[in-house]
């Protein structure tokens, strides 16, 4: 009696997703640290507008040039248009709930831009609202910041109810005057430069706690790489395991 062997087909559904997972999994690991690198590279070109000294802004502004010049930071005098004052958020600070708060700065060149005084507590916000000294000329100092980007998740604003979920800068605008009171589309963060006490007592008391001069960009592409270079390297270890049991499954069957 005799064999004749018969080898199993290697180009099983099976091989063929085993053997295109890897290759795309590794370009997707390959882009990411493209995407690290550019993301590097930015990261240290904002901190380094940022360490630059502060500049006053001009009586008009191009907006269209401000994504340039986005965490630059900015020295502003003038007075609180308390009229207008808006609670963005809700938003959270070391564990507790609150809000924004928006102010537009009337300045001495009779134009107004928008000023995020920073966070106040949800108990304390519309005392926050109220303290405000609207005929005092005021000293800031905040960086250039643009419209945020508005997830699937984050509902609308609703003006005419006073809820502000994200910073919309032109719908703000507009709800502070707009181009007639000369309100322009010009968001500034106010920067705080305190120590952790001092942090403590404004939000015990309601006074808003601006931002710290740091770059908030977050980056993540370096988990991304990993997990893309480790599918890829698993996957291509279960491709050549199926392949060689592949290799070595013959069936002996007999010959007339």
């Amino acid at each position: 009696m005799s064999y004749k062997a018969r080898r199993l087909s290697l180009f099983t559904p099976t091989m063929v997703v085993l053997g295109v997972i890897p290759i795309f999994t590794f370009w997707l690991g390959t882009w990411q640290v493209k995407r690290l690198k550019w993301k590097v590279a930015l990261i240290d070109e904002l901190e380094e507008k940022l360490q630059r000294e502060p500049v006053s802004l001009p009586r008009r502004i191009n907006v269209s040039v401000l994504p340039d010049f986005t965490y630059r930071k900015v020295l502003l005098r003038g007075q609180w248009d308390t009229a207008h004052s808006i609670l963005l958020g809700p938003r959270v600070r070391d564990g507790e709930t609150g809000y924004h708060l928006v102010t537009p700065l009337l300045r001495p060149e009779a134009t107004t831009v928008l000023v995020d005084r920073g966070f106040v507590s949800k108990d304390l916000a519309e005392q926050a609202l109220r303290a405000q000294a609207p005929d005092e000329e005021v000293e800031v100092l905040g960086m250039l910041r643009v419209s945020q980007a508005r997830n699937n998740f984050t509902p609308d604003n609703h003006p005419e109810r006073g809820e502000w979920y994200w910073a919309d800068v032109h719908a703000i605008a507009e709800y502070a005057g707009g181009e007639a009171a000369n309100v322009q589309p010009v968001f500034v963060e106010e920067i705080f430069e305190g120590h952790a006490g001092e942090a403590s007592w404004r939000q015990a008391h309601g006074v808003p706690i601006g931002r710290l001069p740091v770059i908030d960009l977050r980056n993540s592409h370096l988990s991304y790489i990993i997990t893309w270079y480790s599918l890829s390297a698993f996957t291509t270890f279960m491709f050549l395991r199926l392949l060689a049991k592949n290799r070595r499954a013959y069936v002996r069957l007999p010959r007339a």
